[in-house]
């Protein structure tokens, strides 16, 4: 044990966010630093690497105005804790859960590690509760279930904040009168976003159960990587202390990882892919699995994190990675977002791998599984079809193959696209797939029963109208 207020008067040398400290003893990683610079204000730090006799910190409030003379230090022998309590909702913080709406601190709140605490996974319970967001692109194709981690993969200037707000306003469980608690943690974004997502909460009378964490783009880049621990640690007190739901947005995590690679490269680590640091999925996956519910207990937290794509590829970092470690990913293509379709929630890459657990009977409703398997071999056939057109001409194509050009602006115009504000129950988007489904000749519908043909398609059906191009 270090002598308790013992100070460190100096440091060996200032890189940008870091501060090195040497002849130091006893100090343990994720220690909380007190930091005190020569004109007397006050900062706090965290231990990123120790040795026998140096660390590393990283200070979160950035070390403008910091001299190595001049700068003192002092090692509180804990890691970084935040209050957590139910009176958090309806209040906004900075990343370190200090009050950022000029309110006064919470008084009685229980102080958590910002790290969480590892869960056994045979304590975990599967996830299979259907999430109603509203929104048909993602209810009918990509399900969201309760305790799953879905990320939005979108691009600079695509609608992704405007997709998160409708889902946080919207989302609700079938057949059970609970609502959400939404924790939400920005991180790098512009005053804007922010604004937007705060009046969109207030709007929609939902802000009394938000609790916001802000990191904003003119705050200390080295925040932003505390920013989502601390709004995840709220989220699990509420989730497992208060057998609350938990729907956790978290954009932009693009930013995140440029802060992590910020401060690897600043340590002097050998970068991997694209100047990453090689432990970019591990630490990615240290906030994706604070996901879940527990066995026996009443809340879950269910992840919906935001990542814009570098020049929408896919295949960077940090969707790559982000991929692997989460179920499934809603991707928003470009092209429909410049065809004026909203929400652009692309037909093929976009996926929910815990979909086929959360719909169907006793869940949603028992076409489910075969409407949403038999609209993506549609659709997918209709990608093909527009490529073949492209090159021959429409007007050459097959008269099936015109009907399933057809089918593919009615699907895209009518149940991928709907209103920013329009809330459709399942019912409703099960029965416009069925709509578009009618545009296509019987004989084409393979992954549908014969008994649910007869139910949803073969009423108000004709010759006429299925073969019309």
């Amino acid at each position: 044990m270090k002598m308790a207020g013992l100070e460190y008067c100096g440091v060996k040398n200032i890189d940008g966010p870091l501060v090195f400290v040497d002849g130091v003893s006893n100090v343990a990683y994720d220690e909380l630093v007190e930091i005190t610079a020569p004109n007397g204000e006050l900062r706090l730090g965290q231990v990123l690497d120790v040795t026998s006799h140096s660390a590393v910190v990283q200070v979160f409030g950035g070390s403008d105005a910091l001299s190595p003379a001049g700068t003192r230090t002092r090692f509180l022998g804990s890691s970084l804790r935040i209050p957590v309590s139910k009176d958090m909702l309806g209040r906004i913080f900075d990343g370190l859960g200090r009050p950022k709406d000029g309110l006064p601190s919470l008084l009685r709140a229980e102080r958590r590690d910002v790290n969480g605490l590892p869960v056994n996974p045979y304590a975990r319970e599967y996830p299979r509760d259907f999430i109603q967001t509203g929104i048909s692109a993602i209810d009918l194709m990509n399900t969201l279930v309760r305790g799953q981690k879905l990320p939005i993969f979108s691009g600079n200037g695509l609608p992704h904040n405007r997709i998160a707000a409708q889902i946080a306003r919207q989302a609700k469980l079938l057949n059970e009168d609970v609502d959400f608690a939404i924790v939400f943690a920005a991180m790098g974004v512009k005053h804007d976003v922010a604004r937007f997502f705060i009046d969109s909460f207030e709007q929609s009378g939902v802000l009394n159960n938000v609790a916001m964490f802000l990191s904003l783009a003119d705050d200390p880049s080295v925040e932003r990587l505390i920013t989502p621990r601390s709004a995840l640690t709220l989220a699990e007190y509420l989730a497992f202390d208060e057998g609350m739901h938990v729907l956790v947005l978290i954009t932009d995590m693009s930013n995140y990882c440029e802060s992590l690679r910020e401060i690897a490269t600043a340590r002097g680590e050998i970068p991997s892919r694209k100047g990453y640091p090689g432990y970019l999925y591990s630490d990615l996956a240290s906030l994706y699995e604070r996901a879940g519910r527990l066995r026996g207990g009443a809340g879950s937290i269910t992840q919906m994190p935001i990542l814009t794509m570098p020049s929408d590829d896919i295949s960077h970092p940090i969707p790559d990675l982000t991929g692997y470690i989460t179920e499934g990913q809603i991707v928003l293509e470009r092209d429909m977002f410049q065809r004026g379709i909203y929400p652009p929630v692309a037909g093929l890459p976009s996926l929910s791998r815990l979909m086929k657990d959360g719909i169907g009977k006793g869940r949603t409703r028992d076409d489910h599984p075969h409407v949403a398997s038999q609209l993506f071999a549609a659709y997918s056939k209709v990608k093909d079809v527009r490529a073949l057109a492209s090159v021959i001409g429409e007007e050459e194509l097959s008269p099936v193959d015109k009907l399933f050009v057809k089918f593919g602006n009615a699907f895209e115009n009518r149940v991928v696209a709907q209103g920013e504000y329009e809330n459709r129950s399942i019912e409703q988007t099960l029965a416009l797939g069925w709509d578009v489904l009618k545009i296509l000749p019987r004989a084409e519908l393979l992954r549908v029963s014969e008994e649910e043909l007869k139910q949803y398609y073969d009423q108000g059906n004709t010759a006429t109208t299925v073969f019309k191009p």
